[in-house]
């Protein structure tokens, strides 16, 4: 195996181990990227959802007070406000949904899945780590990131309604029955707040990015590769190809080749005049005074 050949493999290992690592984080980078920009549009649609919450009970809710005397109306509840605005916004942004899921609903639609329940659950015992849970799951749409909160019996009015079926307007018992949504307690956490937002968007994004810079980095890492391959071709095996010839023609009896061109004062340079000096010594006897 000639000395190039050794220095373009040794090279190339270099470079697909140098290059692997390089990737590897980049690409785990972009991803975390992605991540980062989809929990803050999770965290975006959450703060809306609780804007119109807050703005449901402090204005709607006192305008229809008495309307609600004589018949129930959802639109006065917050969490019905809430979920109607973000099921809309849903409708033109497939993917993304709002749910103020609950172990034991007014509304069956709230009712939480097996899933839900486990995060709720985590919330109950203890188990989810501060008060928001984020996490992904694939679907056949892709893969999509959820960010929960929560929901916790803080207001002594809410067991006006979710305390006891004799307690509650019997206008919302006519519409959702006396069989659930009831037997809260203050300070329960009774549900979770639910912001699913899909990541393959992002994702296909960072993908386009990582391609598109990461082949931009394999063309010069390429180029150098081949300019060093040159370099030490030039600077290095050509030299060495030169000198086993003329030591070759040494070793035949032939002075014909003359000496080596030894000019600067690298290790090549040294082992130029060294390999002049040593032909002076052998043609003629005598050793040479040290060039330079």
């Amino acid at each position: 195996m000639t000395l190039n050949t050794k220095f373009s493999i040794i090279t190339m290992l270099m470079l697909v181990i140098g290059l692997g690592a390089v990737f590897g984080i980049f690409w785990n980078g972009i991803r975390e990227n992605a991540k980062t920009e989809v929990i803050q549009e999770a965290r975006l649609i959450a703060a809306e959802a609780v804007a119109v919450r807050t703005y449901t009970f402090n204005e709607i809710r006192p305008l229809l007070a008495a309307q609600s005397q004589n018949r129930f109306l959802p639109h006065t509840i917050p969490a019905f406000a809430a979920a109607t605005t973000q099921r809309d916004l849903g409708k033109s942004f497939p993917g993304y949904s709002y749910k103020e899921a609950a172990l034991n609903p007014t509304n069956p639609a709230n009712r939480a899945t097996p899933e839900e329940k486990e995060i709720i659950d985590s919330f109950r015992n203890g188990t989810a780590k501060g008060d928001t849970v984020i996490s992904t799951r694939d679907t056949p749409q892709g893969p999509l990131l959820y960010v929960a909160r929560p929901i916790k019996i803080g207001n002594q009015d809410c067991l006006t309604c979710h305390s006891t079926p004799a307690a509650a307007p019997p206008s919302m018992i006519d519409i959702y029955g006396p069989d659930h949504g009831f037997g809260w307690n203050m300070n329960e956490i009774i549900g979770a707040q639910i912001v699913t937002v899909p990541l393959q968007v992002p994702l296909d994004r960072a993908r386009a990015a990582f391609t598109k810079l990461g082949g931009g980095i394999l063309l010069i890492v390429i180029f150098v590769a081949v300019l060093v391959h040159q370099l030490i071709h030039f600077l290095v095996v050509s030299p060495v190809r030169k000198m086993t010839d003329l030591a070759n023609d040494i070793g035949a009896g032939s002075l014909a080749g003359g000496e080596f061109p030894a000019k600067g004062h690298d290790e090549m340079s040294e082992l130029a005049r060294a390999f002049n000096r040593m032909r002076r010594q052998f043609v003629g006897g005598e050793e040479v005074p040290k060039e330079g």
